[in-house]
């Protein structure tokens, strides 16, 4: 009996063990210099440091769709190994920025112009949802299902998003589901609705 027991206890701190070496590595990977060069760099001084990309949008006319401009380590090399990114979001009027997730970092939102419904479920099914006025900050909980709504029927909304992480990663729900050959016979059943509606769903983001 207290063998079984000896045993029980020692399996369950294995798993307690895991558990907290699985929660370490889930973020980005700790470096043991103060920057990574990359590899195709010869010189380093201020300029790897600098991000440029962004100029253009200043004082570009505004867009017609939603749109991203991101600032991730595959944009911004110098990135790597700090554990942060951006992105500069822009909402013309009455466009929404589709359910999605970050699978390696939280975001947080801060919102410079507009108005913006915004709203993310936990993993209870529980939807949490706030309208933002300019000035306000929301933060979206790494890896769960948000989106970000411009009902302004005439007016931009613009954002900036930061993340804990180099690279933040995103997965567009619709996007996955529809446009990456999951068989439409499976969605149906999924979605509790016919193969015929899931192929229309489909034609549409063709």
């Amino acid at each position: 009996m207290a063998s079984n027991t000896i045993n029980q206890g020692f399996i369950l701190i294995l798993v307690l063990i895991f558990a907290c070496f699985q929660i370490a590595i889930s973020g980005d990977a700790d470096i043991i210099s103060d920057f990574i060069v990359p590899p195709n760099v010869t010189k380093v001084d201020g300029k790897l440091f600098t991000f440029t990309a962004l100029r253009s949008l200043v004082g570009a006319k505004p867009p017609t769709s939603f749109t991203a401009s991101k600032v991730s380590m595959a944009e911004f090399p110098a990135l790597n190994g700090q554990s942060v990114s951006y992105a500069f979001l822009q909402y013309p009027a009455g466009t929404l920025n589709p359910p999605h997730t970050h699978p390696r970092s939280a975001e947080l939102l801060f919102l410079v112009d507009g108005c913006l419904e915004v709203g993310f479920v936990d993993t209870a099914n529980k939807l949490f949802t706030q309208t933002l006025e300019a000035g306000d900050m929301f933060v979206f909980p790494k890896g769960l299902v948000h989106y970000q709504y411009n009902n302004d029927p005439k007016n931009l909304a613009v954002a900036v998003s930061s993340f804990g992480s180099a690279s933040a990663g995103t997965v567009s729900i619709p996007s996955t589901l529809f446009t990456t050959g999951v068989d439409s016979g499976i969605l149906a059943k999924a979605f509790k609705t016919d193969v015929a509606t899931i192929e229309k769903i489909k034609a549409g983001f063709a």
